[in-house]
């Protein structure tokens, strides 16, 4: 199968203490996975690095090129400003706290949509409709007009889901999805990663990689499982692998996960 990333030998220390030691991870075109692992052991930092936000001290992390034909393997590092733009405008970033703008919930889908795609206003109400619709949100002129900071916790998800959609992402990253909200509206979001990881328009399936502690969220979905212990990439395979693996260093956080989310 065809990679989307690859991460070799990434290491990351900040202020003398390291906290990737020399991660070694691909990540396959179509994967649904799920990175995991106690408080501090890296999680974000990589998905960080994924996304450009942070450079390794070491090692090197190669992302698929969708900018290019055939969209080759390219080291994130090597590439200039106007490539990573490029490069964004393929992924879709669902953030823990949302990171909505302030306006409206068509402010928030159509910026991007305006600002990268040069859409007018029709086009970029069409899209809004569709995508709202997709993630089971109003799709009428009034809730397009709803100031964003009035939604629930779990519509304000849902846009940011929908906002991510709008630019037909072909990777979707998300960082805590379902932190602070209730069991339902969770399950609601669970599901809705599940239906987004497949473009319905062809059958294809997106790469989808989300950064989580719910134990509900990866009993439901069954993801690929990558867990980070020490900096490095301690286990790898299934969910149902994981989940029966008598490990001592994933026993305990695997029992600790209810409580690890609900902290968080």
């Amino acid at each position: 199968m065809v990679a989307e990333i690859r991460i070799e030998k990434v290491f990351k220390a900040f202020e003398g203490r390291p906290v990737l030691a020399g991660v070694d991870l691909e990540i396959r075109r179509g994967d649904f996975l799920a990175i995991v692992g106690g408080s501090g052991c890296g999680k974000t930092v990589l998905l960080d690095h994924i996304l450009g936000l942070k450079n390794p001290d070491s090692g090197r992390v190669l992302v698929s090129a969708h900018f290019r034909p055939n969209a080759p393997l390219m080291d994130l590092a090597a590439m200039d400003a106007g490539e990573r733009d490029l490069l964004h405008t393929f992924w879709g970033v669902v953030f823990q706290r949302n990171a909505l703008f302030s306006g409206s919930v068509l402010d928030n889908i159509g910026l991007w949509l305006h600002e990268v795609r040069d859409l007018g206003d029709a086009a970029v109400a069409d899209v809004s409709r569709r995508v709202l619709a997709a993630v089971a949100l109003p799709s009428t002129r009034q809730f397009l007009d709803t100031p964003v900071h009035s939604l629930s916790g779990g519509m304000a998800k849902r846009l940011a889901v929908a906002r991510a959609l709008a630019m037909d992402p072909v990777c979707m990253f998300y960082d805590e999805p379902t932190t602070g909200l209730d069991p339902v509206t969770a399950a609601q979001i669970q599901d809705l990663l599940a239906s987004t990881h497949v473009v319905s328009a062809t059958g294809q399936r997106r790469t989808t990689v989300i950064i989580t502690h719910d134990k509900d969220l990866l009993s439901r979905l069954k993801p690929r499982i990558v867990m980070l212990h020490e900096g490095k990439v301690f286990f790898d395979g299934p969910f149902e692998e994981f989940e029966a693996n008598p490990s001592p260093v994933i026993r305990p956080y695997f029992d600790l996960m209810p409580i690890l989310h609900q902290r968080i």
